[in-house]
């Protein structure tokens, strides 16, 4: 177990908060942090999650991911 910070122990959260700052949260000043808050849940459950490919998925998004994990007879 590493320090307070250290990526090696969540490298996945990591990977996901920094995805997060570079694409939403930095790209502009918020006048409040409502505002702030509900573009985040925008962008995780409108973009992120729906939308986004992800390299680990074979470039689909979670939920097109999912799905196809549904349809695909166990075996």
């Amino acid at each position: 177990m590493g320090s307070r910070g250290d990526a090696f122990d969540n490298a996945v959260s990591e990977t996901f908060f920094a995805t997060l700052k570079k694409e939403l949260v930095n790209r502009r000043t918020w006048p409040s942090r409502p505002e702030l808050q509900s573009a985040v849940f925008e962008y995780i459950e409108g973009f992120y999650n729906r939308r986004r490919r992800h390299s680990t998925l074979g470039m689909l998004s979670p939920i097109a991911y999912e799905q196809l994990q549904l349809s695909t007879p166990d075996g």
